[in-house]
């Protein structure tokens, strides 16, 4: 029975952290450009809609299986997204953008966490697609732990390549 209530307290409890997550935090989905697509991907975890945050990665999956996706969260409160310049370049039809990024990931503890990188993401000409339209979404997504402060660590470039 202890075993039971056990279970029972852990579901509402994180019940209980996703619904006060999306209370205090405004949901945000734009996908008109690579750096708005970036800050809706970190609106979606930080309001613990791991579907929503999924979403927004092309089929291809950069991020592997969504099990697997949401099991990286698993122990993470909160993450601070910082932005860099952004860079755009059009080929073959697509537009693409560079979007360097840093976050700091505060895990369950309290402990900081902080990482640097880029997220490639790629819409088709709007011009030339059909029907169903389909917004920018991310094709790459490459982030590495760094011990430096944050301040310093937001990437100076970061190439669609």
């Amino acid at each position: 029975m202890r075993f039971l209530c056990a279970v029972a307290f852990a579901a509402l409890s994180a019940t209980s952290i996703e619904a006060m997550a999306q209370e205090t935090i405004a949901y945000v989905d734009d996908r008109s450009d690579g750096a708005a697509l970036v800050r809706s991907l970190y609106n979606a975890i930080n309001r613990k809609e791991y579907a929503r945050a999924y979403s927004y990665f092309a089929p291809s999956k950069p991020v592997g299986e969504f099990k697997a996706f949401v099991d990286g969260y698993a122990n993470t409160r909160s993450v601070e997204l910082t932005i860099g310049k952004a860079t755009t370049e059009g080929a073959a039809g697509s537009i693409y953008a560079a979007v360097p990024v840093v976050l700091k990931s505060v895990e369950s503890q309290g402990e900081p966490r902080f990482f640097f990188g880029c997220y490639v993401a790629r819409i088709a000409n709007p011009a030339i697609q059909g029907l169903p339209f389909t917004p920018y979404q991310i094709e790459k997504a490459h982030l590495e732990e760094v011990e430096e402060p944050i301040d310093r660590a937001v990437p100076s470039t970061c190439t669609t390549r």
